[in-house]
């Protein structure tokens, strides 16, 4: 399995849980921890510029999804 594949892999698991379950992966679960790291860690390379072109536009794609499932502050 290259990269790639692991990427794609990664990326097809998050765009499931988060039709499915209607919310980001979260840190506290352990089942969901491996997806929220995996998220965070391609927010930080995109941010550096290091993420390669071909994963760019999908995983802008993941953030616009992310940014509507945010978690509202019922408090504020």
């Amino acid at each position: 399995m290259t990269q790639d594949d692991r990427w794609e892999y990664q990326y097809n698991q998050m765009m499931t849980f988060m039709n499915t379950h209607h919310k980001r992966p979260s840190k506290y679960y352990g089942e969901e921890l491996a997806m929220h790291n995996w998220f965070k860690y391609n927010k930080k390379q995109l941010a550096k510029g290091l993420l390669p072109d071909h994963r760019i536009k999908k995983f802008k794609k993941l953030l616009e999804m992310a940014n509507e499932l945010r978690r509202i502050n019922q408090y504020a």
